[in-house]
């Protein structure tokens, strides 16, 4: 079984990541660098979601309605605006990082911004250019049959455990997901070396 991490960076050509750079306004190695970061953080979110039946079951049917991985047909004119897609509920990616992230969103962001050198507020459009993306690349595995109702757990967390030595951010991403959005989880992350979570992102 492929890993999600490999079926999402197959779309991370060139040409996506230049768009978004633009789309941030940023330099495209600090895009680049940052949008992996912003992709373990969505990864961890799904696998988080998916351990539990019924939310697991409740993704599936998200992945059925708004996520069959058509918009990965054009990621350039997605992020760009020119996709027949760009204004579905597929590439509704505000929408996506508010029910998998909730009330650790800002953390999630606020770790990605100091890791990577990007403001808070590039960060938080970054994740939400790449959450359809992620959902899309998800939603493909799913009408390839890759992904049902009885692997979708397994195929997520083995996935992030797969990453988790080269994705070391995984870890403190799995500690601010499991915080209650109070802060508190983000303030022992800072105090443990944003300069070595930085380190990490920068590799």
């Amino acid at each position: 079984m492929d890993n999600i991490f490999n079926l999402i960076q197959q779309q991370l050509t060139p040409d996506v990541i230049a768009t978004l750079s633009k789309q941030i306004r940023s330099d495209e190695a600090t895009t680049a660098t940052a949008a992996q970061g912003a992709i373990s953080a969505i990864v961890g979110a799904l696998s988080k979601e998916s351990a539990n039946p019924a939310k697991a079951s409740s993704l599936l049917g998200a992945l059925d309605r708004d996520h069959d991985g058509s918009i990965l047909n054009d990621v350039v004119g997605l992020l760009s605006g020119s996709s027949s897609a760009a204004n579905s509920r597929s590439n509704n990616g505000l929408g996506i990082l508010e029910h998998l992230l909730g009330g650790n969103t800002n953390n999630i962001v606020a770790m990605l911004s100091q890791g990577t050198g990007l403001d808070f507020l590039k960060s938080g459009k970054l994740l939400q250019l790449l959450a359809p993306i992620v959902m899309g690349s998800l939603g493909k595995a799913k009408t390839q049959n890759v992904v049902n109702q009885n692997n979708v757990f397994d195929f997520l967390s083995g996935s992030v455990k797969q990453a988790a030595g080269e994705r070391k951010e995984l870890s403190m991403i799995e500690k601010i997901l499991d915080s209650d959005g109070d802060g508190s989880v983000m303030d022992d992350v800072a105090g443990m070396g944003m300069k070595f979570l930085g380190g990490l992102l920068r590799r």
